[in-house]
């Protein structure tokens, strides 16, 4: 006969929940900062360059902004659990235009518009990025998971793609810069609007998380609520 499943708690306590709240405010806090400043850096240089793949990061930069200030408006009151339709909408339709913006200029850039030229500092910008972005999504994740908001949880996926938009940026910089492969970029950012569109939608229709955390192993947990998400069933 095997084992039952262990038994399951109702999540975090109270006094647990405060300190996960003020968690995810100062990841929030610190994804808007961070990308306030990739922003500008990313769009002067992609000004500069002529980049469409650095202007897009900007922009990319910009949408990771609304993101995280739709997460800071939930957590804002007491009553966050009631604006999680909302916010998990908005960090949604930021996927889709994100989605977009990538998938026009990508295709702008294949047919035959102005190509990129070197840029140092776009290099150093998506390194650097590609360094800090996967840390604080996995952070945040993290907390989101054990609160059981699906919104924070969201919100670091959408800071996780901007990791991967990164790669795509540096990767694409680096091979223009070496071989003139102009191509590159373009092409691997469709990936990346691909990817959007699956988050988006994940996130429109709430599949972004499941509940907490559980004083269950998490793939018993996960497959005893339903859960469906590598976010929950993923981790240790």
């Amino acid at each position: 006969m095997s084992d039952p499943l262990p038994l399951l708690s109702m999540g975090p306590s109270p006094a647990r929940r405060v300190v996960l709240t003020r968690r995810v405010r100062l990841f929030v806090a610190a994804t808007i900062t961070y990308n306030v400043i990739e922003a500008a850096v990313a769009l002067t240089a992609g000004t500069l360059a002529s980049s469409t793949a650095l202007i897009g990061f900007g922009l990319d930069s910009i949408i990771e902004v609304s993101s995280a200030a739709a997460v800071a408006w939930q957590f804002s009151g007491p009553d966050h659990e009631r604006r999680e339709r909302t916010a998990l909408r908005i960090i949604a339709v930021s996927f889709f235009a994100l989605a977009a913006y990538v998938t026009v200029e990508s295709l702008r850039a294949l047919l035959g518009a102005e190509h990129a030229e070197h840029s140092t500092v776009g290099l150093v910008l998506a390194a650097v990025s590609l360094a800090v972005m996967p840390v604080l999504s996995a952070a945040q994740r993290r907390a989101g998971r054990e609160l059981g908001s699906a919104s924070a949880v969201a919100d670091s996926r959408q800071t996780l793609l901007c990791t991967y938009l990164s790669a795509v940026v540096l990767a694409g910089l680096a091979v223009n810069s070496l071989f003139g492969w102009w191509w590159a970029d373009p092409a691997a950012a469709l990936v990346i609007a691909a990817v959007a569109v699956k988050e988006g939608r994940e996130a429109w229709r709430g599949d972004t998380c499941c509940a907490p955390l559980t004083t269950a192993s998490p793939d018993r947990s996960a497959r005893a609520m339903g859960c469906n998400d590598d976010c929950c069933a993923g981790e240790g």
